[in-house]
Formats: C-alpha cells, structure tokens, sequence
C-alpha cells in the first residue's frame, strides 16, 4: 500500500475541516446541546427515567448516534464529490494510488473527524447530566465501526451524487429520519407490539442499540445482533465501493 499517497489524501482532507472548524465541529455540537436542553429539560421533567436510566442520560448515545451518522455521511461525501465537480478527479486517478488507498484516505478522514466530534460530544454531555459508561471499549468500538461504516456508505453517496443538492437528499429524508424512529429519544419497548416488530426493521435501531448497550448494559435488541447488523452493513458498503471503482461508475464519464 502506498502509505504516502494515503497520507496526502488524509491530510488534505483533515485540513479542510481545520478550515471548516464552525461547520464541521461547533455547529454540531452546538446543535446537539440544544438536543440536551429541550427534551432533558422540557421531556425530561415529564419522563423521569427509562429502563432505570434517567431520560436526560438515556439520550445521550441516541444524540451522540445522530451526529455521528449525519456527519460521516456528509464529510466523506463532500470529500470524494467536490473532486468530482471540480475534475481534479481524474488527476486522483491517474496518480500511482490504488483505489483501496483513495477510499482509505477519504473515508479514513471523514471517520476521524466524526470520532472526534462524537468524543467531543460525550465529553460536553457530561455538563449536562450524569454519565456512566459502563463497557468503554465496547463504545469506542462501535464509535468506530459506525463513523468508518457511514463513512463508506457517504462516500457512496458522494459518487452517485451528480448535483450538491443530491448530497442532501439521503442525510435529510433517509438517515435523519431513521435516526428519529430507531430509538435515538425513546425505547423500543415503550411502543405497541406492533410497532416494536416493524421498528426491528430499522437498522439504526441495531446502531443504536449496540451504543446504548455499551453506556448502560441495556438495549433493544441483543449486543450480538447490533455488531452482527453493523458488520453487514459494512460489507455492504465495501462491495457497493469495490463494484464502483471495477466498473468505473460516475468515475470515468
């Protein structure tokens, strides 16, 4: 592998978020505390805890999946589209870099950035309520594997997207949304039994699960079927990018 010419990609991109810092990292976080003040203070005061766990804490891996999600799919699929519109592409695959490195170095520094902000929103969380994380490695596990998942999956988005508008469209009407209804502000269990089995079809409830699961011993569903679904979903992702680059889909026209 040309680590070198990983390196440059990666730095490259990292450099543009050092000069997008407001949008890349304060917005977010700022966004996300106004999460914290409105339904910790206003729900929260109504809904006192669920599943033993005080509304204001149960939240926070729901708000923390949010962010992570939105801004991996945006970063890294700014990162490969602006190439695209720009035509700098080309010069990218024409350079001694294999496409395993490209996708390592778009996708790596769009992952990074949205480790850090989920970090940096963990951390800010604890001003406003109590936090206990009780299988660390477990959450930065799935910290990880979700920010290098969605980023993939962003950097897809980024190939098939043909106008800046189409690069709202998924964050907006599909991830967004999803996030809202997999349990990021609510457990499953408080729903009908109907509605329970229909929401199993979310995938985002696996994601968020599996995180919820790490802070507090508890989820929705198994631990083993949220790592077993993220694995899915990244193998997905990675033959999704693998056909992309084999056939040269929105790459060479």
């Amino acid at each position: 592998m040309n680590l070198r010419g990983v390196q440059a990609i990666y730095k490259f991109e990292m450099a543009r978020a050092g000069r997008t810092l407001m949008q890349s990292i304060v917005s977010p976080v700022i966004s996300t505390c106004l999460y914290f003040i409105v339904f910790g203070a206003a729900i929260g005061s109504r809904i006192t805890e669920v599943d033993g766990v005080s509304y204001g804490s149960f939240i926070v891996p729901g708000l923390i999946m949010l962010s992570l999600l939105t801004q991996s799919v945006s970063n890294a699929s700014f990162g490969i589209y602006f190439p695209r519109f720009s035509g700098t592409i080309y010069e990218l695959l024409s350079a001694p870099v294999s496409y395993l490195e490209i996708v390592v170095g778009y996708a790596g520094a769009a992952a990074t950035k949205s480790i850090i902000l989920g970090l940096i929103i963990l951390a800010t969380a604890g001003f406003f309520v109590p936090l206990h994380v009780e299988h660390p490695m477990a959450m930065l596990g799935f910290l990880v594997l979700t920010s290098v998942t969605f980023s993939l999956f962003g950097f897809i988005i980024g190939i098939w997207a043909d106008g800046f508008e189409k690069l709202q469209i998924i964050p907006l009407l599909i991830i967004t949304p999803l996030t809202f209804l997999g349990g990021s502000f609510y457990s499953i269990s408080m729903l009908p039994p109907v509605w329970q089995q229909i929401s199993l079809l979310n995938p985002v409830v696996y994601l968020v699960s599996g995180f919820r699961w790490s802070f507090y011993g508890q989820g929705d569903v198994s631990i083993m079927a949220s790592f077993i679904m993220s694995l899915v979903f990244l193998g997905i992702c990675l033959a999704l990018i693998g056909w992309i680059f084999k056939t040269g889909y929105r790459l060479k026209s």
